[in-house]
């Protein structure tokens, strides 16, 4: 089987405004104080930063915590990766600072927030993006094409065999062995799963007759496991098997070609850009926030519209000036260009937009000490 790795490309975030809202939690552990706007390298905090989230970032995060522990000696950020739900109800329960999520905050989320955050909330601030792969190991078999139904009905296990002639038509190529496919999902509350049902509503939405959600469908019998690196771990050891996973973690599965218009995409961070160019700001999003909603039945050649927008959660106002300036510093090498890099070099992102970064950036400056 080819390994599949994803190139270093800048990927374009075509977004209105940023927001900004608010949050404190009750376990912070910083101990000293920095200019709000000062660069990680300058900024000199000190202190444990908590977060807890999406296992898509795992290798982000362990790039941006080596790389601002290298910038400021006596700082520290410990990141569990437990999933975007896990991580989403820690954030909201005080249990972090921030929280990683592959799916922006839901409007009871938003409420919620305020409870921890003070009354103007929480907000979501873009930092790793990668396409999602659909990615499979299938002996001999080195590159599939699928349109949306197709994926739809596999994974919803109304196509049961690797040489069914749905497939078959669409790899003509292809050697296809009469092999059972063995789907296998996410367990865990994620946002992988969010955005991947999001495109096969949107894209499919005659055979997926599901409503959008972080959780996999529960009359859907397969093959499950946790997190990012429990699906692509049971794929790997599992000759006809086939998921969906950040693909900068799929490691040496092969990954299927997806049809947009009358053309099959290859997955590359160059085509989920691409994607990225038609996002908007999510409904009801306030004038900070850079929750995004992207068009994933887009037609447009090229692009490849199974992308994760994953984000880092953050309040508005923290309960002392030493956490705030933690925060802000660790936001603000995430988000710079940077960061980015360090980020793109170890797992393989596409690296955010410079005006994305000045957007995310000011967001990040209005953090403030609550009142």
């Amino acid at each position: 089987m080819k390994l599949n790795r994803l190139g270093s490309a800048a990927a374009v975030l075509s977004v209105a405004a940023i927001a900004l809202t608010a949050c404190g939690s009750d376990n912070p552990t910083a101990t000293s104080s920095s200019d709000s706007s000062a660069s990680s390298s300058e900024s000199g905090v000190k202190g444990t930063l908590t977060g807890i989230g999406a296992s898509s970032q795992t290798s982000a995060m362990e790039a941006w915590s080596a790389g601002f522990k290298a910038a400021n000696p006596e700082a520290n950020v410990q990141y569990s990766p437990d999933g975007s739900g896990a991580g989403r109800k820690a954030f909201l329960a005080g249990g972090a600072q921030f929280a990683g999520s592959d799916a922006y905050l839901k409007e009871d989320e938003k409420e919620a927030a305020t409870k921890v955050c003070g009354p103007d909330g929480a907000f979501n601030i873009p930092a790793y993006v990668s396409p999602i792969a659909v990615a499979y190991n299938l002996e001999g078999v080195d590159e599939l094409n699928m349109d949306a139904d197709t994926i739809a009905k596999v994974f919803k296990k109304e196509i049961t065999k690797w040489n069914d002639p749905v497939i078959a038509k669409q790899n003509p190529d292809a050697t296809l062995p009469d092999k059972e496919i063995t789907v296998v999902h996410r367990n865990d509350e994620s946002g992988t799963t969010e955005n991947f049902v999001e495109y096969l509503k949107a894209a499919a939405g005659d055979v997926w007759n599901y409503e959008v959600s972080g959780e996999w469908p529960s009359d859907i019998q397969s093959e499950n496991a946790k997190g990012t690196s429990g699906v692509v771990s049971t794929t790997t050891s599992t000759d006809g098997a086939i998921t969906y996973a950040d693909f900068s973690a799929v490691g040496k599965l092969s990954t299927v070609n997806v049809k947009v218009g009358d053309e099959y995409t290859k997955i590359s961070a160059d085509a989920a850009a691409k994607a990225l160019d038609t996002a908007t700001p999510a409904k009801g999003a306030s004038e900070n926030d850079l929750a995004l909603d992207l068009k994933r039945d887009t037609t447009e050649a090229g692009t490849y519209p199974i992308v994760l927008v994953s984000y880092h959660i953050f309040c508005s106002t923290y309960k002392d000036q030493a956490t705030t300036d933690l925060v802000k510093a660790f936001g603000h090498y995430v988000v710079s260009a940077e960061g980015q890099k360090t980020a793109s070099e170890s797992a393989g992102n596409a690296p955010l937009s410079a005006s994305i970064e000045e957007k995310a950036a000011k967001a990040i400056d209005a953090i403030t000490v609550a009142k």
